[in-house]
């Protein structure tokens, strides 16, 4: 019974400890920055194969201090995404730039997951589209 009691007393200081805030997040504040972007998911619609997969996501800090993007990952590499490490500062605008690889031919759906200091430290972003095949020229 003991043995029992211990494991339980363990197992809920180790759930409590995880549930806790992160220093990273623990001091974000009404002065922090926010990070609002105009749009959360493109659809390219239709591409043909080989044609332009990229594509712009445009935010503004909407905080009151600078905005640092730490990473941006992508959920594969057929897409690849471009930003700046310089801090954006209150009220400034700024864009992350994905690329998709349209060789691939078929439907697609990809995220993007942006890491800031912002006070909504992750944002997700979603690409969507469907690339055609070349139409071969008859012989």
């Amino acid at each position: 019974m003991k043995k029992i009691l211990t494991v339980l007393l363990v197992s809920v200081i180790f759930m409590s400890t995880g549930c806790s805030q992160s220093p990273d997040t623990a001091n974000k504040g009404k002065d922090a920055p926010y990070i609002e972007f105009a749009e959360l998911t493109h659809d390219f619609g239709t591409i043909i194969q080989g044609g332009d997969g990229n594509y712009e996501f445009v935010f503004k800090n909407t905080g009151k201090e600078p905005l640092i993007i730490n990473n941006v990952r992508s959920s594969c590499g057929c897409t690849t995404p471009q930003w700046s490490s310089e801090p954006i500062k209150k009220g400034e605008k700024s864009s992350i730039k994905v690329g998709y690889n349209t060789r691939i031919v078929g439907s697609f759906t990809k995220t993007i997951t942006v890491y800031s200091n912002a006070s909504n430290p992750v944002v997700t972003l979603t690409i969507k589209g469907n690339v055609k095949p070349v139409e071969q020229p008859q012989q």
